[in-house]
């Protein structure tokens, strides 16, 4: 996925998880986080961040934040891209089938649903943004929601579909993928109940720049329990 009108600017602080200030050639700006995650990791002082200016002139913020550099390291946080790139994903991966996005299931709602040549797979797609030690680690809080979507997957394994949860690290950096037991471990557990009961787990890194981010390839997982 790529974008337009890219800025650099230097990151101020974030007032709230829906606005930070940013400075632009010396200038201080209001800015929408694309992000309502934490990002303490990534969204610090002085960082080096990168805006998109919005061609709508009735918003009340002119440019959205999404992506910050950690340690030389270029981090894509926009919460919408891991979708638009999972999409151009699953569309190589399997490309004689159709891949439609938003489709409903019972009382639920997947991030996709692919289907064609007698397979029909429903997908969840998660982004990350937070790595330690070269670890690529969700959540970074907990998330009641992404429990819920796991055992939707598994109860859609039950009814005879495939399932797919993939994991988009939206940085080149990370090598291995693990929930993060210390933050949230009854999603962890799920997430190892959701492997025995068929569903499939990925882990992909992305090439992040500027103004693209694009699946790289696909990384090792480590779902081993972490003990406290």
């Amino acid at each position: 996925m790529k974008y337009e009108n890219t800025t650099k600017a230097k990151f101020i602080s974030r007032p709230n998880r829906f606005i930070a200030l940013a400075e632009i050639d010396g200038n201080e700006t209001v800015c929408h986080v694309k992000n309502t995650g934490r990002l303490k990791e990534l969204l610090k002082k002085n960082a080096v961040v990168y805006l998109q200016e919005s061609s709508n002139p009735l918003r009340k913020t002119k440019y959205d934040l999404i992506a910050a550099e950690k340690d030389g390291e270029l981090f894509n946080i926009d919460s919408q891209a891991p979708n638009i790139a999972a999409g151009e994903y699953f569309r190589k991966v399997f490309p004689d089938c159709t891949v439609r996005s938003e489709v409903k299931y019972g009382n639920s709602r997947f991030d996709f649903f692919i289907e064609g040549k007698g397979r029909k797979i429903f997908a969840e797609v998660k982004g990350v943004t937070l790595i330690k030690d070269g670890v690529a680690l969700f959540p970074d809080a907990p998330t009641d929601r992404g429990v819920k979507h796991i055992r939707e997957l598994i109860e859609c394994t039950k009814e005879g579909y495939e399932a797919y949860i993939l994991f988009v690290i939206q940085t080149e950096k990370a090598e291995v993928f693990s929930p993060n037991d210390e933050t949230h471990r009854q999603f962890g557990d799920t997430l190892r109940e959701a492997e025995t009961a068929g569903v499939k787990i990925l882990a992909v890194n992305c090439d992040v720049t500027p103004d693209e981010m694009t699946i790289n390839k696909e990384i090792a997982i480590n779902l081993r329990r972490k003990e406290k």
